[in-house]
């Protein structure tokens, strides 16, 4: 399986914290009309809810540290090849240069 793009992984820590924020929000609705065979399922589901809200704590903080060593070792790489970065500066932006002017 392939890894997820950073867009991809912060748009899924979005919906994950809105799946988690609306589902914690039905349990207080429903918490007086449940009646007392359900309220172990209540029980087990505000657990659950509170372990993915750990997992995704859990996610953000190494999405973060993964997103700072790889803007460490880009600034590093730039400091120890400075002509190198300027030259694949200047050839990307003449990419997007020809890109945008084809339109």
């Amino acid at each position: 399986m392939s890894e997820l793009t950073i867009a991809q992984r912060d748009k899924l820590m979005a919906d994950l914290r809105v799946v988690v924020a609306d589902a914690e929000e039905l349990l207080k609705l429903t918490a007086g009309e449940m009646s007392e065979s359900s309220v172990g399922l209540r029980d087990r589901l505000q657990q659950r809810l509170t372990d993915a809200k750990h997992s995704l704590l859990t996610l953000q903080a190494s999405a973060t540290e993964k997103a700072k060593a790889a803007g460490h070792a880009a600034d590093d790489y730039v400091h120890d090849h400075p002509w190198q970065s300027v030259a694949i500066g200047a050839a990307v932006g003449v990419v997007v240069g020809l890109l945008i002017g084809r339109r």
